[in-house]
């Protein structure tokens, strides 16, 4: 089961082990814990001990002592500094809490990104965007939320819980401890199992507030298809289907969360109503004074009305629980693609690269590279040609090992690429891909990215060579322009020669150009063509091509179908051979001049 597929939800993970792999992020702020835990235990303490002050104050006034106008003075003061004390120790807690709620909310976000970035190719192609992010959204805010209800509401109402029930053992009968550990353990065990029930309906709210989100997130991604198609209408509707759906759901799960309400308000009645009759029973008796009345009242609402509000906690936390347990569980997630135990740094020496009887499939009844082997010799540049499906774009995922093949072996410089670690290939290969998507960011960092770090002369060099200087400057903002969403203020044309620029400025021993001039215009594609053959003349370059033209000069083209190369040779030769390529050769030249004909005939004149 894939971790944020939102259908189903999770049910291989207990809250236990959820709690468990929390635990290091808290360790690492250990100290701070344990201080703020002191300070919670304090102001407890100090919130307690006004019951007893009352009691008194109570019971001095009530006996009319001679110094009463000395006495209370000192209980009333003492009375007030214990409140102080109580507010006082509970802030404190909360400062010295902050930052391990936050620091450990910010190292699963790092954590939860980095985690993202390591998992494989095949797993973001699988993924709902919108979901992903809605699910992450909710795990690292859950995770600050869990810690804040058990060292808030929960520590708090225990300690409280233990230091009453002392104090009634110590000086009452028995039975005021016995009735209200009974009623909290009726209360607490009402709750744990009203809640799991419910709990069923937490999961179906959270699978369809993320569906509907992923929904929005896609036709907002996609805004210009929506458009294209008059589909706006279409769009609203599939997302009020699933937001009626999650609408139902939440309404039966606030009507649950009501009776859940109502049994615990009964519970408390209950315990308040014993009490009260056994304290009243007791001044009636001479068995105690007025002022333990107000003790015994003020200390059992101080327990029952935080345990009131604990009803609710505990639904949180399950709730918190069930939502952190999706991103724990992609944090454990194992990547498709990992390094070898023993990877070494790939030694780029000559940078040839050999492909050597390669056989890859994407689902085992659908085989995409049969067999397939050919070598690009160091400074010599291989182009690829094909019909779309013939795999060869599959060859540019292959050697940057997004996927592992079944069979053979790819090697750069004599190393087999799958016994060398990842971020060394990576770094060494650098790609021109035919779709280009660009951050929502500035045109100045999107050149960058090729190299972080790099000189504002060095981005300029390789915009200049990727012939889009000259447009950049004509921007009124320049290199600052933003690019928008996926890059869609800027043309097809203007985006790739960006990402040729990024490849430029990476400056990587390998090259791949993946349909690298498809969405230029005929001159800005002999401009940039010109550029690209001085860039690959020092670098092993491997070239995927729809456009002949754009190959005529590489070293050997391949000529790929369902999979297989049927023909090898250089431009002259594959004509000669008079075959597949000689074929394509044909059909593009005349489809060029069936172009060309119909713009003069358009020219006025």
């Amino acid at each position: 089961m894939r971790i944020f597929h939102t259908e189903a939800p999770v049910a291989d993970r207990n809250d236990f082990s959820t709690i468990k792999a929390l635990t290091p992020y808290l360790w690492n702020y250990r100290g701070r814990a344990g201080l703020a835990l002191l300070f919670l235990i304090l102001s407890k303490a100090a919130i307690v001990g006004v019951p007893l002050i009352m009691k008194e104050i109570v019971d001095y006034l009530d006996k009319g002592g001679s110094d009463q106008l000395v006495l209370p003075l000192f209980l009333l003061a003492a009375y007030g500094l214990l409140r102080l004390f109580g507010s006082l120790f509970n802030e404190l807690r909360d400062v010295v809490f902050a930052r391990v709620r936050h620091g450990t909310m910010k190292q699963l976000s790092l954590r939860t990104l980095d985690q993202l970035h390591r998992l494989s190719l095949r797993y973001h192609l699988e993924r709902k965007t919108g979901a992903l992010a809605r699910d992450m959204d909710r795990g690292t805010r859950s995770a600050s939320s869990l810690l804040n209800f058990m060292l808030f509401n929960i520590l708090p109402t225990m300690v409280e819980l233990l230091l009453v029930t002392i104090i009634m053992f110590n000086q009452y009968t028995p039975w005021f401890a016995y009735i209200t550990m009974a009623i909290v353990a009726v209360y607490v065990v009402t709750t744990f199992k009203i809640t799991e029930w419910r709990m069923q309906y937490r999961h179906r709210m959270n699978a369809k507030d993320s569906e509907a989100n992923s929904i929005a997130i896609d036709s907002l991604i996609n805004y210009e298809t929506v458009k294209y198609f008059n589909n706006e209408n279409y769009e609203q509707q599939r997302y009020a289907r699933v937001l009626n759906e999650w609408e139902d759901v939440a309404v039966l799960s606030q009507t649950t969360m009501s009776g859940l309400n109502i049994a615990q308000g009964a519970l408390i009645a209950l315990g308040v109503t014993l009490i009260m009759v056994l304290a009243a029973n007791g001044v009636l008796a001479g068995e105690m004074s007025l002022g333990d009345l107000v003790l015994v009242n003020a200390l059992i609402l101080q327990v029952f009305i935080p345990l009131n509000f604990l009803g609710v906690v505990y639904s949180q936390v399950k709730h918190a629980l069930s939502d952190m347990a999706q991103m724990f569980q992609l944090l454990h997630e194992r990547a498709e693609i990992e390094n070898a135990a023993d990877a070494q740094r790939l030694e780029i020496g000559t940078a040839e690269i050999v492909f050597a009887n390669v056989h890859f499939h994407y689902q085992p009844e659908r085989p995409i590279i049969k067999g397939v082997s050919f070598t690009v010799p160091a400074r010599h540049k291989v182009a690829v040609v094909g019909h779309s499906g013939s795999g060869k774009s599959t060859l540019a995922r292959l050697l940057y090992r997004f996927y592992d093949i079944q069979q053979g072996t790819i090697s750069i410089n004599g190393q087999a690429i799958h016994q060398v670690t990842q971020e060394s290939l990576r770094c060494a290969i650098g790609i021109v891909p035919q779709d280009t998507v660009l951050f929502n960011d500035t045109i100045e960092y999107n050149i960058a990215y090729g190299h972080p770090g790099a000189s504002e002369a060095e981005i300029v060099a390789a915009a200049s060579a990727a012939d889009i200087h000259e447009f950049i400057v004509s921007l009124p903002n320049g290199y600052a322009t933003l690019v928008g969403e996926r890059g869609l203020k800027l043309s097809g044309g203007e985006k790739q020669r960006i990402s040729i620029a990024r490849a430029i400025l990476k400056n990587p021993r390998i090259l791949i150009f993946d349909e690298a001039t498809s969405s230029l215009d005929s001159r800005s594609e002999q401009s940039i063509l010109r550029s690209l053959q001085q860039l690959a003349s020092n670098h092993s370059t491997l070239v995927i091509a729809h456009r002949l033209s754009t190959i005529v000069d590489a070293d050997e083209i391949l000529v790929m179908a369902q999979g297989e190369i049927i023909e090898r040779g250089n431009h002259q030769q594959l004509l000669a051979v008079n075959g597949h390529y000689a074929e394509m050769w044909r059909l593009q030249q005349q489809a060029e001049e069936e172009s060309e004909a119909l713009n003069e005939s358009l020219v006025p004149g």
